[in-house]
């Protein structure tokens, strides 16, 4: 018998798969500070053939986003529970071939389907508990994306907490940071099954967005906090120096990357 499903677990008939053929869409508030670290924490996340980016080697962001997303059917969206997320990441500059690509280098979520999501393009997510505060046009209760606003994001794994952000918006931007304006560019690996073997897959490969729509871009003042933890390493990545904090609501489409280098050996 064939079993059908894009991913885990694949049946007979493919409905209990976690996840559905791309094209994903995404839409969501972004919170973005950008700091400034030792270039040596940054330079040691970035395994061979990866270099460096040639200018600003130690800027990171630490990015907050409230997500809603579906697969091309647009069937999650009358079940709520398959479609809202949320997830914090880290993301840090470097260079190949010539070229500077973002790399995420840490990422929590709050949901299997996006950590199974997030595995096949290369990100490494775990589970976390991420909080964000949401804009809202009216009542007292959120405030708006207009000078003055105040936002707010929190992050934590195995009940310890890892980060916590202010920002108050002060004017607008003509974007929500640089950090992560590039291609990413993401290792998949998968360990070989016998004990000691090579891993079984080993892959670098660039993702984009297949197609992009935003609002207008905020930036303001921000501060951040990150907090050391027995299992996790992101306080590593120190902050040294506020560079800014951006937010804004964005539409995005994932569909698919391609192989930049297999075994460390560039493609082509």
């Amino acid at each position: 018998m064939t079993v059908t499903g894009f991913f885990y677990p694949r049946t007979a008939t493919g409905k209990s798969s976690l996840l559905p053929p791309p094209p994903w869409y995404y839409s969501g508030d972004l919170l973005t500070v950008e700091y400034r670290t030792d270039p040596a924490r940054v330079a040691e996340l970035l395994p061979a053939p990866l270099g460096p980016a040639p200018d600003d080697p130690g800027a990171v962001a630490l990015i907050w986003a409230d997500w809603q997303s579906c697969g091309q059917s647009r069937e999650e969206l009358l079940d709520p529970v398959l479609a809202q997320y949320k997830e914090c990441f880290a993301v840090v500059r470097c260079s190949f071939g010539g070229r500077v690509y973002s790399r995420c280098v840490y990422i929590w979520v709050d949901s299997d389907f996006a950590l199974a999501r997030g595995l096949h393009q290369g990100y490494p997510k775990k589970l976390g508990s991420i909080h964000q505060t949401r804009p809202h046009p009216f009542g007292q209760a959120a405030p708006r994306i207009a000078a003055g606003g105040v936002f707010a994001g929190t992050l934590a794994a195995a009940d310890r907490r890892l980060a916590q952000a202010v920002l108050t918006l002060r004017e607008e931007s003509p974007a929500n940071g640089f950090v992560n304006a590039h291609p990413m560019a993401h290792h998949r690996w998968l360990p070989a099954i016998e004990a000691g073997g090579a891993d079984a897959l080993d892959e670098l490969v660039e993702s984009g967005s297949a197609s992009f729509e935003g609002g207008q871009a905020w930036r303001g003042d921000a501060t951040l906090e990150l907090f050391d933890s027995p299992t996790e390493e992101l306080s590593r990545l120190a902050v040294d120096e506020i560079i800014g904090g951006y937010y804004r609501q964005v539409g995005v489409t994932w569909n698919g990357g391609r192989v930049l280098a297999e075994r460390g050996e560039p493609v082509g």
